[in-house]
């Protein structure tokens, strides 16, 4: 599976807060936080479904696969996102997964560091729910 997917009883507010903190932790800040739901409504769109897009970065980690590699670049930086389920109502966090973009570089001496960083971030997403 390409990506990794919880659901929270949190509001998304609460659940971003959240990340916002574990994320801290391991020294990954939000760089940009992209409300998809507000910005199609802007543009004229009759999108309801509450969804945000979260990029974020560890300096020290993007600094140390784009040494290795460039094209890293293109997956850079990380997305999570927290949305609403409109189903079940419920906030559901995820992630593409580091080690499942990482497979398009083709380069074996990054996938260590992609599952590091996936590891990582999915220890940031389970303590926020």
């Amino acid at each position: 599976m390409f990506h990794y997917t919880v659901e929270t009883e949190k509001s998304m507010d609460e659940a971003i807060q959240s990340l916002e903190e574990s994320l801290k932790e391991e020294q990954f800040g939000i760089l940009w936080q992209f409300d998809i739901k507000e910005t199609l409504q802007n543009k004229g769109f009759d999108f309801e479904q509450p969804y945000e897009v979260l990029e974020v970065c560890n300096p020290k980690e993007a600094n140390n696969v784009l040494t290795e590699n460039q094209l890293v670049g293109y997956f850079l930086p990380c997305k999570i996102v927290v949305y609403q389920d409109l189903e079940t109502n419920k906030t559901k966090i995820g992630l593409p997964k580091p080690t499942a973009l990482i497979e398009m570089v083709n380069e074996e001496s990054l996938k260590g560091f992609a599952a590091d960083i996936e590891n990582r971030l999915i220890t940031c997403i389970d303590k926020s729910i």
